[in-house]
């Protein structure tokens, strides 16, 4: 019992630490209710494997993929950002979600996690498991297709 209890205890601790962050990055891929979904089907996924899980180097970024596989196979279309009701969010360009939906996964995920969750580069690449120079190019060629998808650039 003492060793179940240590694994739940590692558990919790780790999804304390980490669930956050990877409830972020689905939901920052995939929007609200898709990123929910996928961050329940990893974390569950997380604690059936916990012991192969925490021994990996990158236990956080290795979820997220698990996510994302997982909402791969459920097929379902993917709506990443609802419309903006101006008179809620008058400080929303109205046409952000569409050109957010525009984007690869992997540039919607980088702008959103650095420029919504204020990420640094760091974080985004260790989490993602790119090197900071992908991370870089990611968000470069996601803000000039927002820039341009906007009107800006």
């Amino acid at each position: 019992m003492g060793q179940d209890r240590t694994a739940v205890d590692t558990f919790t601790d780790f999804v304390m630490e980490v669930g956050p962050g990877l409830h972020r990055a689905l939901e920052a891929t995939y929007g609200r209710d898709v990123g929910r979904e996928a961050t329940s089907e990893a974390l569950a996924y997380g604690w059936e494997h916990w012991d192969r899980v925490r021994a990996m180097e990158n236990p956080a970024g290795y979820l997220y993929r698990v996510g994302r596989s997982r909402v791969r196979s459920l097929r379902a279309p993917l709506r990443a950002f609802p419309a903006v009701d101006a008179e809620q969010w008058p400080w929303v360009e109205p046409g952000l979600p569409a050109a957010l939906s525009r984007l690869s996964d992997r540039q919607r995920t980088v702008v959103v996690l650095i420029h919504s969750f204020a990420w640094t580069h760091a974080e985004v690449a260790q989490f993602l498991n790119i090197s900071r120079g992908a991370v870089q190019r990611h968000e470069q060629r996601a803000l000039g297709k927002l820039r341009a998808a906007l009107g800006e650039g």
